[in-house]
């Protein structure tokens, strides 16, 4: 019980401690009219649309609705489309974002592009892994050919939507801290995991990045968000970003 009641206070403290840092800013919109203006590079193989919706033709594919506001990736079925990586970097934060796949897709939410939570169409799976909608996704090595290394932290209840409808996915991430020599001093948090309305994690420390950036890529106190879009088709839509203030 004492344990419990100190991570309690942990987490509050977290969340109230960020709310204080945030109070007074405003969400920054990374998907609004001008849909690819947030993100790096050519942006190639996404599509701009008013929505998103099953293929009639085919389930595991998209069809875009004219208008603007929402990024749909791979319409085809096909993993055509290069990720996205915002143009601006974060450290603490908290996000909204909405997202729609199809039948057997799968994508996932990158936190300074290091620490994932997973997207994929989970819907109706009884035991859901890290690797299933809402997990904090594993570690992973690519060779002798890709394949995960621990269990991540799955989801503990199912709170996946059916393919072709719009799901809710709210964060609040704490950033790893850094001492004046570039030590890491304190590993990056999940906070809080909301899915769907659904809370599936809370003070979730991460010691290391996931996936197999793990042991390519080096954690840092800011980095840019990164949105995956290149496992199969997904949409992303009303991406906002509150971060705290420094």
């Amino acid at each position: 019980m004492k344990t419990i009641s100190i991570m309690a206070v942990f987490i509050v403290l977290a969340i109230c401690t960020f709310a204080s840092a945030a109070d007074g800013e405003d969400w920054l919109e990374l998907i609004g009219n001008d849909a690819l203006g947030a993100w790096q590079g050519e942006c190639g193989g996404w599509t701009v649309g008013g929505d998103a919706a099953l293929d009639p033709q085919d389930v595991r594919a998209l069809v875009a609705m004219p208008g603007r506001g929402v990024l749909i990736s791979s319409l085809s079925g096909r993993a055509e489309s290069r990720n996205l990586t915002s143009k601006q970097s974060f450290a603490d934060q908290e996000i909204h974002i909405e997202f729609l796949v199809p039948k057997g897709s799968n994508a996932g939410v990158k936190f300074q592009g290091l620490y994932e939570i997973q997207i994929a169409d989970s819907f109706g799976k009884a035991q859901p892994t890290a690797s299933d909608c809402g997990g904090v996704y594993p570690r992973a090595e690519l060779e002798p050919r890709y394949h995960t290394i621990d269990e991540g932290v799955p989801p503990p209840v199912n709170a996946c939507k059916p393919a072709g409808e719009w799901q809710e996915l709210d964060v609040v991430f704490r950033a790893p801290r850094f001492d004046a020599e570039g030590k890491k001093i304190e590993d990056a948090r999940f906070v809080k995991v909301t899915l769907n309305g659904r809370v599936l994690h809370e003070n979730i420390g991460l010691k290391w990045p996931t996936g197999h950036a793990w042991r390519k890529e080096k954690e840092v106190a800011r980095g840019p968000l990164f949105l995956q879009g290149d496992h199969g088709p997904v949409a992303y839509r009303n991406l906002r970003i509150k971060a705290a203030r420094e």
